[in-house]
């Protein structure tokens, strides 16, 4: 197992997320380990446009990570954490396995400011 998948490993849900500048970012919502073989995301299936609102909501919900297909193979083969975050217009940042510096009993500290975390689409 890598140092990174160690890493992730070692963070729960709820966990307190402070950036590079000591800013605190938000909690831990979902910790996904990475998987190398990751190689693509699948394109959803299409939507039937009579499919009802609920029914359309839903199935957007479950697609994690709600990012662009490239950043989205990079955080499913390295592994993420994704941040419930008032910083955030959508309310959530994902945070690749490797820009996390250290995981403690205080929290989660990043190797990087908050800015620099890609929003939730």
């Amino acid at each position: 197992m890598s140092q990174q998948q160690d890493t992730v490993a070692q963070v729960t849900t709820g966990m307190r997320v402070v950036d590079s500048t000591g800013v605190e970012v938000g909690t831990v919502d979902l910790v996904q380990r990475g998987d190398p073989s990751a190689v693509t995301v699948q394109a959803s299936a299409p939507v039937d446009p009579g499919s009802s609102l609920d029914e359309l909501i839903e199935s957007a919900a479950a697609e994690e990570p709600d990012v662009p297909a490239d950043l989205a193979a990079r955080l499913l083969r390295r592994g993420y954490l994704k941040v419930s975050t008032g910083l955030a217009r959508t309310g959530a940042v994902y945070v690749l396995a490797d820009r996390i510096a250290a995981v403690g009993d205080d929290g989660v500290r990043l190797t990087v400011p908050a800015a620099d975390l890609p929003e939730e689409e």
